[in-house]
């Protein structure tokens, strides 16, 4: 009976990390909105409505410290700033496509008991 309550508190950890880290209002949609390109400060916060400056450049720099996001920073003029996914963030895709499975099934489900 104890080995089973050690595996259920490491899974509970295991889960509570990646709440941590991808979990809260915004981080997933700014990793959507990074998926497919380079993509600039400004571009991000068009795709994402009602995000503000500052809490996108937390967000931001939250996925960066946690590996999913590279910040690139070109010497252009004005200076030019691109934020892409990194390779490490694309382990997410298998999680990513079975909330969005399990998000389309529930909102058929709630629909269909109306």
């Amino acid at each position: 009976m104890e080995k089973e309550k050690i595996d259920i508190q490491d899974k509970l950890k295991y889960v509570q990390d990646t709440q941590y880290v991808i979990g809260g209002k915004w981080k997933l949609p700014i990793i959507i909105a990074i998926y497919h390109e380079n993509i600039r400060f400004n571009e991000i916060k068009k795709a994402i409505p009602n995000i503000t400056n500052r809490v996108l450049s937390k967000e931001l720099k939250h996925l960066e410290e946690n590996l999913l996001v590279k910040r690139s920073v070109y010497d252009d003029y004005p200076a030019r700033v691109e934020y892409t996914l990194t390779d490490y963030c694309y382990t997410l895709t298998d999680l990513l496509k079975s909330m969005e499975d399990w998000g389309k099934e529930h909102r058929k489900k709630i629909k269909s008991s109306d």
